[in-house]
C-alpha cells in the first residue's frame, strides 16, 4: 500500500505520461512507420521528466490486435486505429503506465468505433467499482462483464489490471482469481482491451489509487477514441 507522498509521486509519474499523450499529434500520422513514431515519444518521455524509458508500444492496425506488440517498421495507414502504451521511471523511482488508441489521417472503421465505446464504458466502469474491500477479480470482472455483454468477450485477452509503484508490475493484479480485497492505498492499472486478429484492437489504461471511501484516478486525459 502507498503513503500520501508515494500517491503523490505516482501522481506526478502520471501526469508526466499524461504530457506525453497530449503530444502525439506532433508525431503520430499515416506514412511513418511505428518505430520512428517510438524515437520521437522515447524523448518526450525523457523531455517530461522521466529518468527512463521503460516500454513505448505504437500498435497500428493489424499490429493492435497483439496486446505486446513492440514497434516495428510498418508505416501507418490512414484510418487506422494505433494502440500507444507507454511508460517510464521518474527521479523518484515511481512508474508511469499509461495506454490510449489513436486514428490518424482518416476515419476509423466502423466496426472499430462501435467496440471503442464499448471499451470505453468498460474501463470507466471498472475505476468506478474501486473502493476498499471490492475484491481485485470483482472489478476485473465488471469490465469483462461489460465487454463480454457486448459479444467481445473473447477478444478481451489478459487481466484488467497490475500494482504498479517502484516496479512497473506488482501486486495487487487485477485478474480472475485474485480474491484479494483492495485496501486504501493501492496503486494499480486499469486496462481492459479488445483485439481482433487480423484486424485492429483498442486498450485505454489509466493508473487509479483506491482512497478511502473510493477511487482516484491518476492518468487524467479523456479516454475518448483520439482523432489526429
Amino acid at each position: 500500500m502507498s503513503q500520501p507522498a508515494e500517491v503523490a509521486a505516482l501522481a506526478e509519474a502520471g501526469a508526466a505520461i499524461d504530457a506525453v499523450h497530449t503530444r502525439m499529434g506532433e508525431w503520430l500520422r499515416p506514412g511513418r512507420t511505428e518505430a520512428e513514431v517510438a524515437t520521437d515519444i522515447a524523448a518526450a518521455i525523457r523531455a517530461a521528466g522521466h529518468v527512463t524509458v521503460d516500454f513505448v508500444i505504437v500498435a497500428a492496425g493489424p499490429n493492435g490486435a497483439s496486446p505486446h506488440h513492440g514497434t516495428s517498421d510498418r508505416p501507418i495507414g490512414a484510418g487506422e486505429p494505433v494502440v500507444v502504451d507507454i511508460g517510464g521511471t521518474m527521479p523518484s523511482g515511481y512508474r508511469s503506465d499509461c495506454t490510449r488508441t489513436y486514428v490518424a489521417g482518416g476515419p476509423a472503421p466502423a466496426e472499430f468505433t462501435d467496440y471503442y465505446a464499448v471499451l470505453q464504458k468498460a474501463q470507466r466502469a471498472a475505476v468506478a467499482a474501486v473502493r476498499p474491500g471490492v475484491t481485485a477479480e470483482a472489478v476485473d470482472a465488471v469490465a469483462r462483464d461489460v465487454i463480454a455483454a457486448a459479444g467481445y468477450g473473447d477478444a478481451f485477452l489478459h487481466r484488467t489490471g497490475h500494482g504498479i509503484g517502484l516496479d512497473g508490475h506488482e501486486e495487487p493484479y487485477v485478474v480472475a482469481g485474485n480474491p484479494r480485497p483492495l485496501e486504501a492505498g493501492m496503486a494499480f492499472s486499469i486496462e481492459p482491451g479488445i483485439y481482433l486478429a487480423g484486424r485492429h484492437g483498442a486498450r485505454i489504461e489509466d493508473i487509479v489509487v483506491c482512497t478511502t471511501d473510493g477511487v482516484q484516478r491518476l492518468n487524467t486525459t479523456p479516454t475518448e477514441l483520439i482523432a489526429l
